[in-house]
């Protein structure tokens, strides 16, 4: 369904992951209506925390404004007709913690 049909608007993604994205998001059209945001976003999410570990927030609309902080190179904001979809990982979990320190130590060696 999803095919030739996704316009992305915003992402610093590598490109096999923007097709995972779209792919997912063709699975979940496939599977749920499009009144049914809240089901795709959590499809979606889910299956990227599989995929690439949690912390992955999904955002699915037709109306929506955001600003969040998220991790380089996990970002993705796409259309799909009217829906928009936001999917991105943020950067206040364990793993930012975790890199912030690994890249303050770098700094100082």
């Amino acid at each position: 369904m999803l095919e030739g049909k996704a316009v992305i608007g915003e992402t610093d993604m590598l490109q096999n992951m923007q097709q995972d994205a779209l792919k997912l998001a063709a699975n979940a059209l496939d599977h749920f209506d499009v009144t049914e945001a809240t089901e795709i976003a959590r499809f979606i999410k889910k299956e990227f925390d599989r995929g690439y570990g949690p912390g992955w927030q999904c955002i699915v609309g037709r109306d929506f404004s955001s600003f969040v902080t998220h991790c380089c190179g996990c970002f993705i904001y796409f259309c799909v007709g009217s829906l928009a979809i936001l999917l991105f990982r943020g950067s206040a979990g364990p793993d930012a913690e975790a890199t912030k320190f690994s890249t303050s130590d770098a700094l100082r060696a």
